[in-house]
């Protein structure tokens, strides 16, 4: 089990970088490895299963373990067969400004490793304005 930790401060207010987590609408704006998300709500909520739609026609089932909207703080389960990854996701505010928002994903290190490049990017994306 590989552990890592990623962070990304930029100009979003942390309340809009909150929003972009919580509404799985909102999530192929800012994360380019999501092309889709099939899910009974419109916000996340502990509990909630669904899908997540990527390139090729991948789409993976996820489990959202927990959701803390007064700590900006959320977790989810993404499953491919037998591998999980578990991932943390936090939003706060920067102190110059802006916000920061955090990932820790934890699973076998192959993925985990592989997945960083697309989960950096991704959260930089999402501290700052979309285009």
């Amino acid at each position: 089990m590989t552990v890592l930790t990623l962070h990304a401060t930029g100009p979003e207010a942390p309340a809009e970088a909150w929003e972009r987590y919580v509404l799985p609408a909102r999530w192929p704006q800012w994360a380019p490895q999501i092309t889709g998300v099939s899910v009974p709500v419109d916000r996340l909520a502990a509990g909630v299963r669904g899908r997540v739609h990527g390139p090729l026609g991948v789409r993976l089932p996820f489990l959202v373990e927990t959701v803390d909207e007064a700590a900006r703080q959320w977790s989810w389960t993404v499953s491919a067969g037998p591998v999980r990854l578990h991932l943390l996701h936090w939003v706060s505010a920067a102190p110059d400004g802006g916000s920061t928002t955090g990932l820790r994903v934890s699973g076998p290190a192959p993925v985990v490793l592989g997945y960083a490049p697309l989960a950096r990017l991704a959260i930089g994306r999402l501290v700052h304005p979309l285009r």
